[in-house]
């Protein structure tokens, strides 16, 4: 990616070198569990917290400084999320509305958000209460290690991503895709989720269609770097990790195929249009 001479976001809440411990008052470890959990499937985790009885015990705050790599990688941050930023302002723009931005939180291996606590193994994600995207940068080691999926690029659509479902918020698909969740069956939730997960992938590919178009930000190999994260990144590999088979009717994200099918297809046409993922027969 072409990424140096780029603008830098002024929308980034650097909490790195800063390690936060928290204990939940009357939870334990099994409260920290079922929060990761909904963090997982979207599930507001406060809400997990107050049915528990657990609140939340003071943070514990210890500086650690950064090295010269972690300084370039959130100068590298900085400036995808202002790409973000410049195309999705313009997008908004033509269609007569006002992109709000959002805040990128960059953290070191736990986070207080407004949707609760979370631990660096959740990863990244975006909390729709406080509009902010929640990442710690280790993440991006285990992208390059352990799905085998390096390169500045497959790190920028992680961004991407995480914006599209801010993008989802502001255009009050979230909330409606939620309030709808909650009068599905437990497959049909599922299903739901897969389709707004499938969008924020293509959302992810028109930030990278519009920015290689005004800027040329892209270089060879990258659109295979993002690829090759869409397709690591997903329900069928994770379940097959985790769990030693695979459970489609558990999925909330999408397989590889079809994360890798609508990021393609908006890098390729770019329309925010193209990227109703809720009218499509075929995922």
């Amino acid at each position: 990616m072409r990424w140096r001479a780029g603008r830098r976001s002024s929308n980034i809440e650097d909490r790195r070198g800063m390690r936060v411990s928290r204990k939940a008052a009357g939870g334990g470890i099994g409260t920290i569990v079922l929060v990761l959990v909904a963090l997982y499937f979207g599930v507001d985790p406060g809400v997990v917290m107050q049915n528990t009885g657990s609140l939340p015990a003071p943070s514990q705050r210890v500086d650690v400084p950064l090295s010269a790599e972690e300084q370039e990688l959130g100068d590298f941050v900085s400036v995808v999320l202002a790409d973000t930023e410049d195309t999705w302002q313009a997008i908004f723009r033509q269609a007569g509305a006002q992109y709000r931005e959002p805040t990128l939180v960059l953290f070191t291996g736990a986070v207080e958000s407004a949707c609760g606590f979370a631990q660096a193994a959740t990863g990244p994600f975006y909390c729709p209460a406080d509009q902010k995207v929640y990442i710690d940068p280790s993440f991006y080691r285990d992208l390059r290690e352990r799905f085998h999926a390096p390169g500045d690029f497959a790190q920028a659509y992680v961004i991407a991503h995480e914006i599209g479902h801010h993008v989802q918020t502001l255009l009050g698909i979230s909330g409606k895709g939620h309030d709808a969740q909650r009068r599905l069956s437990s497959r049909e939730a599922n299903d739901l989720s897969v389709r707004l997960e499938l969008q924020a992938d293509c959302f992810a590919g028109i930030w990278a269609n519009h920015a290689d178009r005004s800027h040329q930000l892209l270089e060879s190999g990258d659109i295979e770097e993002g690829l090759t994260a869409a397709n690591a990144i997903d329900d069928d590999r994770l379940q097959q990790q985790v769990r030693g088979r695979v459970v489609p009717d558990s999925f909330t994200h999408g397989n590889s195929a079809q994360r890798v099918r609508w990021f393609k297809f908006s890098l390729a046409d770019g329309a925010v249009g193209a990227c109703n993922t809720f009218e499509a027969a075929a995922l």
